[in-house]
């Protein structure tokens, strides 16, 4: 093959040679016959070899001080992905390789982990998959899972969540998970933040009680006398809550592996931790924004627990400790979990009555029988029915 070219390339430098002739009879094109001509006056007989068609200078190609940032960014938040890391570079250096080069970079370092998927099961009670449109339209909490810190104290954090934002507004070290505890929690970010519109919660204690009507807790209930409405996530449907899972995951790669001397030093990496996710963090569901950037406190203003719940049209009655109210002289079960407030009756006809605790329906009331009946579900189709009593 190279004696060939050759010898075509010596045949087109003879004086008065039919170039298009001399392509014919060695079965190339003119193109080709130019190339191997070129060829071989610039590089001689070496330049008859087949070249690599990789480029010279490839674009996708980084220099060894970009590849060694983007690792140096990397080490430094080892949970972050591509796009988050390539949003960092180019605040700190104005621009960026393109988002494929990252991702190419991530890809042939391992550093990308494939999710599994859970199987699902059957449907909760509440759940409406009402979505966040704005700050404090939907907050989720939880505890993340505990472990122990270096002198043996048990750490299970309460977190809690902006939907909207992704704004991290707690994440605390509490003294037990008791719905005391927590509810005390709530108060002070009640109070520096406002209340939100809804709280999305898993159907454990002391978010939900399983017994109960509508797996109304203690805590639960506070929250709906203060006019926030519930959300519970589906039992194995952790899509349903599975932004606020995320950020556990995060709290598990970056904090719980390297737990702290003991509780007072690991609510201080909290701090610390929550700061640089809400300040310094981009999230790509925001636009490449930090959560600080988006959230906003809420315009409700938390002015303490009311007294009791007032109910416009309705007969009132108060739960007693038993968990019961009286009515035409009778006892009749309700929930001790809304023991101490007052519950509303409607009027349905002559005997029966719907019965509401703040601005949700929980059930009938027969007073021929004295028996209640709490709805099996919140709406048709299992959508949310919470109603606004009070205009």
């Amino acid at each position: 093959m190279i004696n060939e070219r050759t010898e075509f390339a010596l045949l087109s430098l003879q004086p008065g040679v039919n170039f298009s002739a001399l392509c014919q009879q060695y079965g190339i094109s003119r193109r080709i016959g130019y190339k191997w001509k070129e060829r071989f006056l610039t590089d001689g007989i070496s330049g008859m070899v087949d070249q690599s068609r990789r480029p010279i200078d490839s674009p996708q190609k980084l220099d060894e001080g970009k590849l060694c940032e983007i690792v140096r960014l990397h080490d430094a938040h080892l949970t972050w992905g591509p796009k988050k890391i390539r949003e960092l570079y180019a605040r700190s250096f104005g621009s960026a390789p393109s988002e494929s080069s990252f991702k190419r970079i991530f890809d042939r370092c391992g550093w990308v982990k494939k999710r599994k998927r859970k199987r699902s099961k059957d449907m909760g009670r509440i759940y409406s998959g009402h979505q966040a449109k704005e700050s404090n339209d939907v907050w989720t909490v939880d505890f993340k899972g505990w472990w122990y810190t270096n002198d043996g104290d048990r750490c299970e954090p309460l977190t809690i969540r902006d939907e909207f934002s992704r704004y991290i507004i707690e994440v605390r070290i509490l003294k037990d998970a008791t719905g005391a505890s927590v509810k005390r929690a709530f108060e002070a970010v009640f109070k520096l933040h406002g209340l939100p519109k809804s709280i999305r919660s898993d159907n454990g204690s002391p978010f939900a009680a399983r017994s109960a009507v509508f797996g109304l807790s203690r805590l639960s209930a506070w929250w709906l006398v203060l006019g926030i409405n519930l959300e519970r996530g589906r039992p194995g449907k952790p899509q349903d809550n599975g932004a606020h899972e995320r950020m556990h995951k995060d709290i598990r790669d970056e904090l719980e592996c390297n737990a702290e001397e003991d509780l007072l030093k690991q609510q201080a990496a909290f701090d610390i931790w929550r700061n640089a996710f809400n300040q310094e963090r981009p999230h790509e569901s925001l636009s490449m924004k930090t959560p600080a950037e988006v959230y906003r406190n809420s315009p409700r203003i938390y002015e303490g627990t009311p007294a009791d719940i007032r109910y416009e049209g309705m007969q009132s009655r108060r739960v007693q400790t038993t968990g019961m109210i009286r009515m035409n002289g009778s006892y009749i079960k309700i929930s001790g979990a809304l023991s101490g407030w007052s519950v509303g009756l409607k009027a349905l006809g002559e005997e029966k009555f719907a019965i509401y605790f703040a601005g949700l329906r929980i059930g009938e009331i027969d007073s021929l029988t004295c028996s209640f009946t709490a709805v099996s579900y919140l709406g048709e189709n299992g959508e949310s029915g919470q109603e606004k009593l009070v205009p």
